[in-house]
């Protein structure tokens, strides 16, 4: 304890830095709200020093959670990275939120980390390894990112070590539950009043030493004769896991003959196989009680980080030339190569102007360098957005802590920073040196489909609002910005309603822009359902020049798709070649502002068969006019129908909620076009696809969410417009003060 007590002295409030790729970890914690990640972010902080108070800095601010808008809801909402050293290891500890709203900042963890740790809460049962958990964690293997478990909360009522961990192996084991297994067995003290036993210490089930943490420190004893037998059973189980993953083929084999392995080869090829992602230990946590300095199972999550986490050498990131369009290539993670750096997310600081979370990926970076910027933009496209291909000058370079900046001299492959006045950069972008330009294969962000209706508060935020909404966008890449030239709405689409609740936060506080959420509008269309004549007569005569045009024209329905046609069958010049245009002109204008409800006119013939004209007062002016009365005449004794727009929807869903989701389609006025399962036979899910009117996917990512508990996903595509069921269609009618 005396030698750790100086390394924390040694690092309090100091600038933690790495000579080498060698001597970094960069670690994600991803889980539930609730889980506890925050908590052991501050508790990691305060066991290697980085702090002297659970989750402070000097300045008395929150290492992580320290957003204005966090402290409000009392939630994270963004990513913060906490850097800590330990044993001469620098740890990068990224700290991401757990609502599912805020997956784009969990994803900007994932690319910038070279491992993750899962935390699940004990307090939340089978629940804490459900859902969205489920998906991310397929999500790392898909990438072969190592990952280990950390169970929080085990002094919550009614929770249970035995069953967490062996629900995390068999819902996370991909089949094979021997690859999730506990490193440690938790030591619990007397009960207290309401019989409930706290949890005062560890069983190390390799070295079978116990860690006494009862005192707030970290000590070791003996096992006890109850804790040797539970201690056997579990360690022969840990140790067949992790043999089955070693590189020596004889080892099992010796193992079963009942030879004793060397505890070295052991924790060897533990390491070994943590960092290959084919072992994922289960760890205990529990932040420091009040007034100690030890929380429990924090020296151990540390040691796992420093000596089982792969370094950033180990992950590869490939990257392609933009300028000659070489195919992509992996990047050396050494600080003399070219730089190649990724901007992982983007904010406002009101002091320091736009600041940008960089990952170094190969190189060196340095302080007012010059450095080429080139990205995919916010299309998500493969192409490089030519509007982000420039050179920009790096400003200053800088070690996040909270809400502090620690100047940095450089930034090595491997490690993370922050960098500022890069006007130009947003998230997503490459960083690159200006003679090799360089871009990064983009890490792939969720579609956002919750459709958000905003306009300006009063003058003076519509004179800010266009700006205040790029900066929006440029922070956010999960937030997309559509102006709707149908319904002429400025439509924000975000990922639920706490996605849209922060958007909206910070368009007000940061950037000092009031919106107004107002009814999203899908866009309707209208068309003739049956064949329909008018006359349109345009005639005034008030002194001078007048206007003259009479046109008669005949309608007629379309299929779907056809657009307006336009046919001339006029005979003996009764009106005048060169007034033809006009009267489609004025046709086409009529049928863009529609004819009864005020929604765009389709799929329909317009034939021009009469009219008259008048050798002096006709115009082109009075034929336009005439063409769109002669429209909305034939509206008047025509059968109308509205038409509404048509989603294909595909539903990915655990095959527990499969009934609920098709039930809620169906109640959607959906048609399910099919099912089919997908994904390995232990995830067990099923892909629904169904043509939904949009009309009824408003809210669908809410109501999806909860109806799946948050393990469903889907994507949407407008494919066609159809009749909409005549009973919707009056009410609609009606709201617009239109007939019926």
């Amino acid at each position: 304890m005396v030698e750790r007590a100086s390394t924390q002295a040694a690092t309090n409030g100091k600038v933690v830095t790495a000579q080498r790729p060698e001597d970094i970890r960069n670690v994600v914690l991803v889980g539930h709200t609730g889980s506890g990640k925050t908590t052991l972010v501050e508790a990691l902080a305060m066991e290697t020093g980085a702090v002297t108070r659970a989750g402070r800095v000097e300045d008395g601010t929150c290492v992580s959670d320290y957003d204005d808008i966090e402290q409000r809801q009392h939630r994270s909402v963004q990513l913060s990275v906490v850097p800590v050293a330990w044993e001469g290891i620098k740890i990068n500890l990224l700290d991401t939120p757990g609502y599912a709203d805020f997956v784009g900042e969990l994803r900007a963890g994932l690319r910038a980390a070279d491992a993750a740790l899962f935390i699940i809460s004990a307090a939340a049962g089978a629940e804490g390894v459900g859902g969205q958990t489920l998906a991310l964690w397929e999500e790392c293997a898909a990438v072969g990112m190592p990952r280990a478990l950390v169970i929080t909360h085990l002094d919550a009522a009614r929770a249970d070590f035995d069953d967490m961990a062996r629900t995390c192996a068999e819902m996370l084991g991909g089949g094979a539950a021997d690859r999730v297994l506990p490193l440690h067995l938790p030591v619990y003290g007397e009960p207290g009043g309401d019989g409930h036993r706290p949890v005062v210490g560890l069983v190390d089930l390799l070295t079978e030493r116990v860690f006494d943490y009862s005192a707030g420190l970290h000590t070791q004893t003996a096992p006890t004769a109850d804790q040797s037998a539970a201690i056997e059973q579990a360690r022969g189980r840990l140790l067949e896991g992790i043999i089955a993953e070693s590189e020596d083929e004889t080892l099992m084999d010796r193992y079963l003959e009942g030879e004793e392995i060397d505890l070295a080869t052991v924790v060897t090829d533990l390491e070994r196989a943590v960092a290959r992602g084919t072992f994922h230990p289960i760890l205990i946590a529990a932040p420091p009680p009040e007034g100690a300095r030890e929380g429990l199972g924090m020296v151990e999550v540390l040691d796992l980080i420093t000596r089982g986490f792969p370094t950033p050498a180990e992950h590869v990131v490939a990257a392609s030339d933009p300028v000659h369009g070489s195919a992509p290539a992996g990047l050396a993670c050494d600080p003399k190569a070219p730089l190649a750096a990724e901007v992982i997310r983007t904010t406002s600081d009101p002091y320091v102007g736009r600041l940008s979370l960089v990952r170094v990926f190969a190189g060196t970076l340095r302080p007012d360098e010059t450095v080429h910027v080139c990205g995919h933009g916010q299309s998500g496209h493969d192409a490089p957005d030519h509007d982000h291909d420039l050179d920009e000058r790096v400003g200053a370079v800088s070690a996040p802590f909270g809400k502090q900046q620690r100047p940095l001299a450089e930034v090595i492959a491997g490690d993370i920073a922050c960098v500022s006045k890069l006007g130009h950069a947003e998230t997503g972008d490459t960083l690159s040196a200006r003679e090799t330009p360089l871009l990064i294969e983009p890490w792939p962000m969720p579609e956002p489909l919750l459709p958000v209706a905003v306009q300006a508060h009063s003058k003076a935020d519509e004179d800010k609002l266009s700006q205040g909404l790029s900066r929006l966008v440029a922070e956010d890449p999960t937030v997309l910005l559509e102006q709707n030239g149908q319904t002429h709405q400025l439509v924000l689409w975000c990922l639920g309603e706490a996605h849209r609740d922060v958007a909206l936060e910070r368009l007000r506080s940061r950037f000092g822009v009031q919106v107004d959420m107002i009814d999203h509008q899908v866009a309707l269309r209208e068309t003739f359902a049956s064949t329909s004549s008018g006359r349109g007569r345009h005639v005034k005569q008030s002194g001078g020049h007048g206007q003259y045009a009479i046109c008669e024209i005949e309608v007629n329905p379309l299929p779907g798709g056809s657009g307006i046609e336009f046919v001339d069958k006029v005979v003996g010049g009764v009106v005048p070649r060169q007034f033809i245009p006009s009267v489609e002109k004025g046709v086409r204008a009529q049928a863009l502002r529609g004819v009864v409800a005020g929604y765009p006119l389709v799929d329909v013939r317009v034939t021009l068969y009469d009219g008259k004209s008048h050798s002096v007062d006709s115009s082109d002016a009075a034929f336009q006019t005439a063409g769109a009365l002669a429209l909305r005449e034939a509206a008047t004794a025509a059968r109308l129908s509205l038409l509404e727009p048509i989603a294909e929807v595909s539903v990915t869903v655990p095959d527990d909620y499969v009934g609920a989701v098709l039930s809620d389609l169906s109640s959607r006025r959906g048609r399910v076009l099919g099912t089919e399962p997908t994904g390995p036979s232990s995830a067990a899910r099923t892909v629904i696809r169904a043509e939904v009117p949009e009309l009824e996917l408003n809210r669908y990512a809410i109501d999806l969410r909860s109806l799946s508990h948050g393990a469903a996903r889907f994507t949407r595509a407008y494919i066609r417009h159809e009749p909409m069921p005549q009973q919707l269609a009056d009410g609609i009618r009606t709201k617009a003060g239109a007939p019926v």
